[in-house]
């Protein structure tokens, strides 16, 4: 899953495509790296971001989405937390809802992935509220809840996946390795996973680098997550996680399989 970040204030490439040609281009571009989603945001989700209205966000987006829908056979994934913004997105060409609230600050979301049957990511965060201290509790108690409003909206099960937002409201290095290292337990909620270290602070509190310079940090977090389970992964840098995925799907290949494994 490809970032097409439709803003002038997104952490690492604010500005850089904030324009309807440079992004499709740049969406087009990680297409012909290998992405097979371009996820398309019109309001920057860094801490401190300047709020946008619903009417600047689409004006930002939309165009974008109906260029792309007739330029490519890529699946287009909407980023944003309005219902009325995903369902002007998903009319326009777009296949996927990525809401960053997880249902939770817009759950119009849900009925409208149930009646277009658009594809869901529910993502985890914390910040505007309480959170339980161990890190991967606070990811069952959060995201049961945004699949109990998923589930009483209908939305079919095989349309979801799941997302822990690393670093959304998860300030340290320490808090985002612990939820990195457990990955693998909220596999048990029975759904995909979608991850999103991609040029993430923690990452350049490990290595020193500023945002545009930790794409092989990343592609190490993706490598790790592929061995914990992860799915789908949103990247700035397409080209260096599809090598660093073949890289890991190999290794999980050639890994000895257990008679049960075997069996199946």
């Amino acid at each position: 899953m490809a970032i097409v970040n439709v803003t002038p204030d997104s952490f690492s490439d604010g500005g850089r495509h904030f324009s309807v040609d440079r992004a499709v281009g740049h969406a087009l571009s990680c297409v012909a790296e290998g992405a097979d989603i371009l996820d398309i945001g019109g309001e920057s989700t860094r801490p401190g971001a300047t709020p946008v209205s619903a009417a600047e966000e689409q004006d930002r987006v939309l165009p974008v989405i109906e260029r792309l829908a007739r330029e490519t056979d890529a699946l287009i994934s909407i980023d944003t937390y309005r219902a009325r913004t995903a369902q002007l997105a998903i009319a326009a060409g777009a296949h996927i809802i990525n809401d960053v609230h997880g249902l939770q600050r817009e759950p119009e979301i849900a009925a409208l992935a149930s009646e277009t049957g658009a594809g869901l990511c529910i993502m985890h965060t914390g910040r505007g509220r309480d959170r339980l201290a161990d890190v991967v509790a606070d990811q069952f108690d959060y995201l049961n809840r945004s699949l109990s409003i998923a589930a009483a909206a209908n939305v079919a099960r095989e349309t979801i996946v799941l997302d822990p937002g690393f670093g959304f409201a998860k300030e340290t290095v320490e808090e985002n390795m612990a939820l990195m290292a457990r990955c693998d337990e909220l596999l048990a909620l029975g759904y995909p996973l979608l991850v999103g270290t991609s040029r993430k602070r923690f990452l350049g509190t490990l290595t020193g680098r500023d945002a545009g310079e930790r794409d092989a940090a990343t592609a190490a977090t993706t490598v790790l997550l592929r061995m914990k389970g992860a799915s789908v992964f949103r990247v700035h840098n397409v080209a260096i996680n599809r090598d660093a995925l073949a890289i890991a799907d190999a290794m999980i290949a050639a890994e000895p399989k257990t008679g049960e494994e075997q069996v199946q």
